[in-house]
């Protein structure tokens, strides 16, 4: 009974909305995305495409200006009144398996709302070029699709050749956010961050075959880190410097010492986009400085 009752009201928040009204019928209705996807929108924004873009998942928190739009939760756990409030023609996201809860999911598919997820998997540069194309080509700005590839293989081409003129190989621990009952969550080599550290001529100083991975503070002592870089989450909750080096198992290390942790976006690390050449750089930067 209380399944039936919440995909009935989902159904009549959809009739009122006007999602199956006249102007549809005759072909005149206006899209309305929710995209669930922070690399899509990323992108999206890019493109210049955002003028059909109603709502976004919490994490989507990159260009600035999407801040502004409403969001219908994390896209693991979605809300469906938000996303039905949000009145949307279609649902952007990049694969089904990252999204939730299940049952959100399964109430979507029921009320045949429709649901997209681009072909390309983004992986390395390439990949990422291609998605772009990808997705240029379906919102028909081929264009300025080209011209980001374009500038993402410059910035790339910046960074490779720069880090070639570097001799050192700084290992860098990636704290993703704060600590709990001194666990902390790092960033591995697993993932876009991974390849970028690599690229900008450093290595990364856990490994591991999952991209993030619960860690002791004793383990984080162990790896010993050069550089250590605390997403926006961690930094700013901790509040300063002097903070982050009281923490357990972080003060003993060679970053510490050198007075070498730096702030740095989540956003910035664990997707690839247009802007991934400049990110490299941005890293290049910060694990070379002495």
């Amino acid at each position: 009974m209380k399944k039936y009752y919440i995909l009935s009201a989902a159904v009549l928040a959809l009739l009122s909305c006007g999602r199956f009204d006249n102007k549809e019928e005759q072909g005149e209705r206006e899209e309305r995305i929710v995209c669930v996807s922070k690399q899509y929108n990323e992108i999206i924004y890019a493109l210049g495409a955002q003028q059909n873009l109603v709502a976004v998942d919490i994490s989507s928190t990159y260009p600035e200006a999407i801040k502004k739009l409403p969001t219908v939760g994390y896209h693991r756990a979605l809300s469906l009144e938000g996303l039905l409030a949000a009145k949307p023609t279609l649902i952007l996201h990049s694969g089904v398996k990252s999204m939730g809860p299940e049952h959100v999911v399964r109430q979507l598919e029921q009320l045949k709302i429709p649901m997209k997820e681009f072909t390309t998997q983004s992986k390395d540069i390439e990949s990422t070029k291609a998605l772009i194309r990808e997705m240029g080509k379906y919102f028909k700005t081929e264009k300025r699709a080209d011209s980001l590839c374009a500038i993402l293989d410059a910035d790339m081409k910046v960074a490779l050749d720069s880090a070639k003129l570097y001799t050192d190989t700084p290992k860098v621990l990636i704290i993703h956010f704060g600590r709990a009952n001194n666990v902390y969550l790092i960033i591995t080599q697993k993932g876009p961050a991974g390849k970028m550290i690599q690229w900008a001529g450093g290595e990364m100083a856990m490994t591991d075959t999952t991209g993030m991975k619960q860690l002791s503070a004793e383990i984080v002592t162990k790896s010993n880190p050069d550089v250590i870089l605390l997403t926006d989450f961690g930094y700013d909750q901790l509040g300063s410097l002097e903070k982050i080096k009281e923490l357990p198992g972080v003060g003993s290390t060679n970053a510490v010492r050198n007075n070498r942790i730096y702030r740095i976006e989540e956003h910035d690390l664990v997707y690839m986009g247009p802007r991934t050449g400049k990110t490299t750089l941005t890293l290049q930067r910060l694990i070379h400085q002495k």
